[in-house]
C-alpha cells in the first residue's frame, strides 16, 4: 500500500477552480476541457480547442493566474437547417491558479490539430536548490 501526502492547499486550489468553472460556465457559450499538470520545473496546460485558430485564442499569465479565453464562431448555416447541435459555440474564459510563481518570459504556447499546449516554466526563485555544506 502506498501513501500520499495530503496537501490541504492543493485541495483548496481545486475547490476554487471548480467554483470558478461553475461561475464561468453560465456566462460562456461553451467550456473547453483542460488538463493542467505539474513537473519539477514547469506547469503544462493542455486544452481541446478544435476548430479554433491562433487568432481566436488569447492567453494571459499574471500573479499566479493563467487565463485562457477565446471564441468559437458558429457556422454560417441557418439554424433551421440543423438536425442536432452538440458542439458549443461562442466565447469562453477559463482561469487557473498555480501556487508557484511562473517565469512569464519563458511561457510557450503551441496549437496543433486542435490541441493547445501551454508550457509555463516555474520561476528560478521558486525552484528547489541543493545547498552544499562546507
Amino acid at each position: 500500500m502506498s501513501f500520499t501526502r495530503w496537501d490541504p492547499l492543493r485541495d483548496l486550489f481545486a475547490l476554487h477552480e471548480r467554483i470558478e468553472r461553475m461561475a464561468d460556465a453560465g456566462a460562456a457559450g461553451w467550456t473547453p476541457p483542460v488538463d493542467l499538470y505539474e513537473t519539477t520545473d514547469r506547469y503544462v496546460l493542455i486544452a481541446e480547442l478544435a476548430g479554433l485558430t491562433r487568432d481566436d485564442i488569447e492567453i494571459q499569465v499574471q500573479d499566479g493566474t493563467v487565463t485562457l479565453q477565446g471564441r468559437r464562431h458558429s457556422p454560417a448555416v441557418p439554424c433551421e437547417r440543423y438536425h442536432r447541435v452538440e458542439r458549443g459555440h461562442g466565447a469562453f474564459k477559463r482561469r487557473f491558479s498555480v501556487p508557484v510563481p511562473i517565469d512569464t518570459r519563458g511561457v510557450i504556447a503551441d496549437l496543433k490539430e486542435g490541441v493547445l499546449t501551454v508550457t509555463l516554466p516555474k520561476s528560478a526563485d521558486a525552484m528547489p536548490r541543493r545547498i552544499e555544506v562546507s
